[in-house]
């Protein structure tokens, strides 16, 4: 019973800080990340000057969509040169980027998701494949039209 740890603190001053009770509960004050629910895949940094921190996801394509990850990949850097306007480019780009997150998802692609994705694409990039965009290039013209083959034949 000498052990100063058996016997209990009345003094307040003498319960360091960050064991204090509250109301008859314990509280205690964490000086760092506190999870409470399992995670994953997370970078944290505190109590640093400076930074630098990077994370890699590899996630491996859906089996059998294989093609169409090639063509979303090739579709986004050719997408700067295509003709389109700012809105209907960026719209091209989003379309893109969520069909390359729907395959590549932890889950298998849902195809009603994966269909409205590509629909949209395919809106964006009509435009350019009819020739009706302003300033479109032959050679554009037909990598748009090839585009939307492609994701017609894919999807």
């Amino acid at each position: 019973m000498n052990d100063p740890t058996d016997t209990p603190m009345d003094d307040p001053a003498e319960v360091p800080a960050d064991d204090r009770t509250d109301g008859g509960r314990q509280v205690h004050n964490y000086h760092g990340p506190v999870f409470n629910d399992p995670v994953s895949g997370v970078q944290l940094a505190w109590n640093n000057r400076s930074v630098t921190q990077n994370q890699q996801n590899n996630t491996a394509v859906a089996p059998g969509f294989e093609a169409l990850a090639a063509l979303m990949t090739d579709l986004l850097r050719q997408l700067p040169e295509a003709g389109l306007t700012d809105r209907d480019r960026e719209d091209a780009r989003t379309a893109a980027e969520e069909v390359l997150a729907e395959i590549t998802g932890p889950q298998p692609p849902e195809q009603g998701r994966l269909r409205r994705a590509v629909n949209g694409l395919k809106g964006a990039l009509a435009p350019v494949a009819t020739g009706v965009a302003a300033g479109t290039a032959i050679g554009v013209q037909e990598w748009a039209q090839s585009v939307i083959a492609g994701l017609a034949s894919l999807v």
